[in-house]
């Protein structure tokens, strides 16, 4: 069997010339990533849905002795939804390297629109967290599969800013979803029942299947990666691949970086989904604090916060190439654990909280989740990438998806949101200490 360590320390450096970035790109090339992207917009519009909408659907599903402690019933619909994520994406990602990475787009887009869908019919908030547990079986398996198409058919020069550009699907999902949440919270169609249209539009996702199966070409890359990987298993008498969820942990140099990138992709999750999803609940707190009405600055804020995070998306892989892979890293955490000490420290007036919450978005989901799209792809050779790269981004979820829960409970034990969300910051710190140990791969081909 091919040592998977050989294909990581060979990787040699690109081929440089004067050309622009775009050189060479075909409208094939933009085809497929705009069939990817468009799986991952609807991920996040999935996904920022349901913080814009839980406060309201908690308002008409909990219980009167649940409704004493709403902020654990919303950190436990989100622990679910993180933790079906994670589920999900660890078996879409093994699933992606064997079946293909275009087939494995399509199931999981269809199924994450379905149960979306499904959502608006909760009837209670034991419905809805299976609802959000299953959508999130599906979310998970979809993001391994776009970027691992996306960077195996685009050159090495564009392959960064193709994988940006991915990731801004996701702020721009988020960016939709707030303004779909704006419009029903200024008009209320269902009244206090408008919150089920949210996951209604959520399912429309489902016809953008028919466009992936004309529009998406097959990773001509894992192709041959899975020919080669076949030869070598028949060479030796064996007659299937070895499994690829093992093949990542069998070499050292392998092991190690799964190591150090799933810690990071831990503090992202973590410092996303228990520090920056508490921003709209704090938003309508300081507007409370100024004598604001409720239910106008959460949806601006959300707004705005997503414009800042599909601005660092689109300018991701520039960046990143710019000053190199560590140092992206290092900016990224570092500004992510400023901008949240700030956010939450903040009691003056709402226009500059305005501001404070774009740089947010700019770091906290933009920068911090557009690493895995470039960095990832770069560390682990074709045959197991979908599988690497689906276990680091949704691994850390499994451990993850308490903290949201555990947030919820310390909203209650220290009396604020502020509190807790600063507690939980602190994760950021783990960005500023392991990429020190991670290799530099700006300017190298993908192993292969």
């Amino acid at each position: 069997m091919t040592n998977i360590q050989d294909r990581l320390v060979g990787q040699g450096d690109a081929a440089s010339g004067s050309d622009p970035w775009y050189a060479g790109l075909t409208p094939r090339h933009w085809r497929i990533l705009w069939g990817s992207y468009m799986g991952w917009i609807f991920d996040g519009f999935e996904a920022f849905a349901l913080v814009v909408a839980l406060p309201s659907a908690l308002r008409t599903l909990l219980t009167p002795e649940q409704a004493q402690t709403p902020a654990f019933y919303a950190g436990t619909a989100i622990g679910i939804t993180l933790l079906g994520w994670g589920i999900g994406g660890l078996i879409g990602g093994v699933l992606c390297d064997y079946i293909g990475r275009k087939r494995m787009m399509m199931l999981a887009v269809f199924f994450y629109a379905l149960f979306t869908g499904l959502t608006c019919f909760s009837t209670s908030f034991e419905m809805l967290a299976v609802m959000r547990f299953i959508t999130g079986l599906a979310i998970g398996s979809e993001w391994s599969t776009g970027v691992a198409l996306v960077s195996e058919t685009w050159p090495d020069k564009a392959r960064p800013k193709g994988c940006g550009f991915l990731h801004s699907g996701f702020g721009g999902g988020a960016l939709l979803a707030s303004a779909v949440w704006f419009l029903l919270a200024t008009f209320q169609p269902l009244g206090s029942e408008s919150w089920r249209l949210i996951f209604v539009a959520g399912a429309l996702p489902a016809f953008c299947v028919l466009y992936l199966r004309r529009a998406l070409d097959e990773s001509e890359k894992w192709v041959a990666a899975v020919k080669a990987q076949r030869a070598v298993a028949a060479s030796h008498g064996e007659s299937t691949r070895p499994f690829t969820l093992s093949e990542i942990f069998r070499d050292p140099e392998s092991r190690r970086r799964v190591l150090l990138t799933t810690i990071l992709s831990f503090a992202t999750t973590v410092g996303w989904w228990a520090v920056s999803s508490w921003m709209p609940a704090y938003t309508e707190q300081l507007a409370h604090l100024h004598g604001e009405p409720a239910g106008v600055w959460a949806p601006r804020m959300s707004l705005i916060y997503n414009v800042g995070a599909i601005i660092a998306y689109v300018s991701s892989g520039f960046i990143a190439d710019a000053i190199g892979r560590r140092p992206y890293l290092l900016m990224t955490f570092a500004g992510s654990l400023v901008m949240s000490i700030l956010t939450y420290t903040w009691t003056g007036d709402l226009y500059t909280f305005m501001v404070i919450a774009f740089f947010n978005g700019v770091f906290t989901l933009g920068f911090a989740f557009s690493w895995m799209a470039i960095y990832l792809v770069e560390l682990f050779p074709t045959a197991v990438r979908a599988t690497a790269a689906g276990f680091i981004f949704n691994a850390a979820r499994l451990i993850a998806w308490l903290f949201p829960i555990i947030a919820g409970a310390l909203v209650a034990s220290l009396g604020g949101l502020s509190s807790a969300a600063l507690t939980m910051a602190s994760v950021f710190v783990l960005g500023v200490i392991v990429p020190w140990f991670l290799p530099e791969t700006a300017g190298k081909p993908l192993p292969d």
